[in-house]
């Protein structure tokens, strides 16, 4: 099985799908085989990735409603060894569809089970899960498919209020759906050098979280902004720019931290 990471923070606007595309494309950059799984119902992640809404003709709502399987729905993306599984604006009625079903928290988790025993997908050693801007049962498939949370903050007032009430529902989780579950990390997000707000941000969490922030800080940068505009990773469309250079060290943390997750278990 790939390594399943969920991209979660029910505050919007805070970098999930910038972290979910770049991230992926710095791993993949660097050897990995990564799938980006569009859970959104906005489909931002999937047209970041330069994958064309008319195009679209299987999505992540066709998996979860069983319609399709989620090899026939990943598409290549521009990116070598980078892959995603597109949405569409379906997903935001698959609540309502599939409340009554007794599997609904795990359609995600069985269709990427299906994907791993599957010989004739490529071999993904990581899976990025962009989740909605809520705590929906998009999110809870994310979370019940999911080994760890990757979670974006954006340094500003209220930050670490929204995280309070995210690490509620990973517990949540935790207990009814998936024991296994971890915060992999917190990835503190649009940071201004010039901006006292920011530092004091950054001071609050990691003095509430300690280790689990990466050292890593994503940069308000304009590259990384004007990016998605033109259907491209900021890697591809800026490889040299502040935004870049953060994203790369974030996959080596990420990585550095499988690692030793790794040798803790064999331990």
């Amino acid at each position: 099985m790939p390594r399943v990471l969920a991209l979660a923070n029910q505050k919007g606007g805070v970098g999930k799908t910038t972290t979910a595309i770049n991230l992926g494309t710095a791993l993949a950059a660097i050897g990995e085989t990564v799938l980006v799984v569009d859970l959104d119902p906005q489909g931002n992640a999937s047209t970041g990735l330069g994958i064309d809404r008319r195009s679209r003709n299987l999505s992540t709502y066709d998996v979860l409603t069983g319609e399709a399987s989620m090899r026939e729905t990943v598409m290549e993306t521009g990116v070598p060894q980078l892959y995603v599984a597109p949405s569409t604006l379906d997903l935001s009625g698959l609540e309502l569809e599939i409340a009554a079903e007794r599997d609904r928290a795990f359609r995600l988790r069985a269709a990427l089970k299906a994907l791993a025993a599957d010989s004739a997908a490529p071999r993904f050693t990581y899976v990025l899960v962009d989740c909605p801007p809520s705590l929906s049962l998009l999110t809870v498939n994310a979370m019940a498919a999911a080994d760890a949370i990757v979670v974006p903050l954006q340094c500003e007032f209220f930050a670490l209020e929204g995280l309070s009430q995210l690490l509620k529902t990973v517990e949540q989780v935790r207990v009814s759906l998936n024991p296994a579950l971890t915060i992999h990390g917190i990835v503190l997000t649009m940071y201004d050098g010039r901006n006292n707000l920011s530092e004091q941000v950054v001071q609050d969490v990691r003095q509430f979280m300690g280790d689990k922030v990466y050292e890593t800080v994503i940069p308000r940068n304009v590259r990384v902004s004007e990016a998605p505009s033109y259907g491209k990773p900021v890697l591809l469309y800026d490889l040299k720019c502040l935004g870049s250079q953060a994203y790369l060290r974030l996959a080596s943390e990420v990585i550095q931290r499988e690692r030793a997750a790794r040798a803790d278990a064999a331990a």
